[in-house]
């Protein structure tokens, strides 16, 4: 039984068309390369969005190349599930927009790994387009909100974030709370506001200034 099994395995093997891999090796990184596009104008996360975007390309098409080696042998699909056991990944994924990109790269490498080129452009470009007129129709609600405030206090019993947001709401036309990391020792919290003019910032920041000295905050344009 042992030796038909073995033999099993071996006839499992498939060959790989050279051709058709190497179309959808290059279809999967054009898609990568759109996808980075689209989540550089797009996106709305606070990290670096230009530099996040570069893995998409790296990402789609290694999954393409595991997926394309493994469905052709039984023998490698068993082995990829022992190799991905020992593996830990412990990358910081701080906003879920950031993994439901992740998500959309390898469900592309996934697609083209799987011979389902087709099906994959489809719904890519289906997501694609709903993704940007999703996004272009709730511009209204952000396009005045012309920073990103980012606010951090080493002392968050004294100076809470109520303290904080009721302060912004003196001194800005608009406060958005984006994100709020909490801890025993310390608080961050990044807004998006809308100042009317340069006066009006500086009231702001005076008025931060006058909750707590040791106060850190930084302004990032939109």
């Amino acid at each position: 039984m042992f030796q038909s099994f073995e033999e099993f395995l071996a006839a499992s093997r498939a060959q790989i068309p050279l051709v058709w891999f190497i179309i959808n090796l290059s279809l999967t990184a054009v898609l990568s390369l759109i996808l980075s596009k689209i989540y550089v104008r797009y996106g709305v996360s606070l990290s670096n969005r230009r530099l996040f975007g570069r893995n998409f390309l790296l990402i789609t098409m290694t999954t393409m190349l595991i997926i394309t080696i493994v469905k052709s042998s039984l023998a490698l699909s068993l082995g990829l599930v022992g190799a991905l056991s020992i593996i830990r990944f412990r990358a910081a994924i701080k906003e879920p927009e950031e993994l439901a990109y992740l998500f959309l790269a390898i469900s592309i490498g996934l697609g083209f790994g799987a011979n389902q080129g087709l099906i994959t452009v489809i719904a890519f470009f289906v997501i694609a387009v709903i993704v940007i007129l999703v996004k272009k129709l709730s511009h209204k609600t952000y396009e005045n909100q012309n920073l990103h405030l980012t606010i951090s206090s080493h002392n968050p019993r004294k100076i809470g974030v109520e303290k904080i947001v009721e302060t912004l709401k003196n001194h800005c036309s608009a406060v958005n709370l984006k994100r709020l990391d909490e801890a025993n020792e310390i608080v961050e919290a990044s807004f998006l506001v809308e100042f009317l003019d340069f006066e009006q910032l500086n009231e702001a920041k005076m008025a931060l200034q006058q909750l707590d000295e040791k106060l850190k905050f930084s302004f990032l344009d939109d």
